[in-house]
């Protein structure tokens, strides 16, 4: 692999950890955790967290291009682990 090559399908430790706490919340948790969001994040937040579309789908319904819509959902989905482990004194970092 070239060094300007990447692979979106790597995540790093912290990230890893948020997917998890986000993917164990029950979906009324989702729900309200991602109603919580800043507004410019609650629609990614909506088509991939909690509907499970794909990037594509979501990012060509919201008119933006899919870089940007992967940071929001890493943004959407780092808040939502941090109100989380928050909530039961755990360390999202």
């Amino acid at each position: 692999m070239r060094d300007d090559d990447f692979d979106l399908d790597v995540i790093d430790e912290t990230d890893a950890r948020h997917e998890h706490l986000v993917a164990a919340l029950d979906r009324a948790e989702l729900e309200a955790s991602i109603a919580e969001l800043p507004h410019d994040l609650q629609a990614a937040a909506t088509g991939v967290l909690l509907q499970g579309r794909t990037y594509s789908d979501v990012s060509q319904e919201l008119g933006i291009r899919q870089p940007e819509l992967v940071r929001a959902v890493h943004r959407s989905r780092a808040i939502i682990a941090r109100r989380a482990a928050g909530a039961s004194g755990g360390d999202a970092a």
